[in-house]
């Protein structure tokens, strides 16, 4: 049987191994449903195999192995590559994909095939290059991809930095005025505390997905942690950056639990001050902390714009923010936003799971569950 007629007949099993190597892609895959995992998988076989059936001259093939002209150009290959590095896959990762891919096919096809003969190996060669165009394409569209991204992180991180820096320049011009009151050192002292706090923040979120963009996997180190103490930090850190905002702390059941307290002091503190960001001015801030036989779990609460449930998983990407607009929508809008996604990470690197329900009666509610016993770090 020809590779095409194999690829088409066995679609769903080969998509099956794809989604079962894709789950494998951590921390990225942890939590992408099925249909996530595959992306684009089902066109770009259909892709595959229709090249395969399509006679080829020479100069076709000599033209298809330099990479300037094929069926595989901007097709589903190129859409798999934008959006795996959206979803913050790394190159490693996509290369991975295709070579599992390849691997995969050719494991299930030889199993029908007669080996050693000229149109198996022809087939094989074509199979090959087709593999290789589609993986070139999907590389050349992640690249085009990163390299926006990059630029468009270096605009918002400039944006995000102008506000705080602005009023350390400010309050610097204040200090070094004649005759300044103690009224007015106690203001600028807080204006340049809660300036420091934004800028501290963004710059340990900055070196967390710095060090993921680069393949470095985060890592943990577990200790004995009490985790409301672990929580009173935080709020004390989030009301710092946020001093109008009331926070409310409720913990009932065994606190202690083998984490990482200076990662979870980070992502405490992160879904804290996002909660602060978006809320309803005139509601408070609330962090729940219930401590059960296996797992710790923490939910941090606010009332604000309803986050629509299509844009649950958005969120936690970096680069993605809500907008506060005045007219309540909840779409989401580029910014530095890497607070959520870096939560999630350090989520992620503990075993948990994080997710977020929001509604107009209960309000939006961040909840994550860390296992509380000893685990094996590889």
């Amino acid at each position: 049987m020809k590779i095409s007629r194999f690829i088409e007949t066995n679609l769903e099993k080969i998509l099956v191994e794809w989604e079962g190597f894709a789950k494998t892609l951590l921390p990225v895959a942890a939590d992408m449903s099925a249909s996530e995992l595959r992306d684009d998988a089902k066109q770009i076989l259909h892709a595959i195999a229709l090249d395969l059936e399509t006679e080829q001259t020479d100069p076709e093939q000599a033209r298809k192995s330099r990479g300037t002209t094929g069926p595989l150009k901007g097709g589903a290959a190129e859409i798999h590559g934008a959006l795996r590095q959206a979803s913050g896959f790394t190159l490693a990762q996509l290369v991975a994909e295709f070579r599992a891919l390849r691997a995969s096919i050719l494991k299930l096809w030889q199993q029908t095939s007669e080996p050693g003969s000229p149109a198996v190996v022809e087939d094989i060669m074509r199979f090959n290059e087709s593999i290789d165009q589609a993986l070139a394409a999907s590389i050349d569209k992640y690249s085009q991809h990163a390299q926006n991204t990059r630029d468009t992180f270096l605009a918002i991180l400039g944006q995000d930095l102008r506000a705080p820096l602005q009023t350390v320049s400010m309050a610097a011009e204040f200090l070094g005025k004649p005759g300044v009151q103690q009224a007015g050192l106690d203001r600028t002292s807080a204006r340049l505390k809660r300036s420091a706090a934004r800028m501290v923040a963004m710059v340990n979120d900055l070196i967390e997905y710095s060090r993921a963009q680069l393949g470095d996997k985060m890592r943990i180190t577990l200790a004995e942690c009490n985790f409301k103490e672990l929580a009173e930090a935080a709020l004390v850190d989030a009301s710092a950056a946020f001093p109008d905002c009331p926070f409310e702390l409720d913990a009932s059941g065994p606190m202690t639990a083998s984490v990482d307290g200076a990662r979870v002091h980070q992502m405490l503190t992160n879904l804290l001050t996002n909660a602060a960001q978006y809320r309803d001015k005139i509601y408070s801030v609330t962090l729940t902390l219930a401590g059960e036989q296996d797992v710790m779990v923490v939910r941090v609460k606010n009332r604000g714009p309803v986050i629509a449930e299509e844009f649950f998983e958005a969120i936690f990407n970096p680069l993605v923010q809500l907008t506060t607009a005045a007219d309540g929508t909840s779409r989401p809008a580029t910014s530095l936003g890497l607070g959520l996604h870096i939560a999630r990470t350090i989520t992620i690197a503990h075993d948990g799971k994080i997710s977020v329900t929001s509604t107009e009666k209960n309000g939006t509610v961040f909840t994550v569950r860390l296992p509380r016993g000893q685990r094996e770090r590889t």
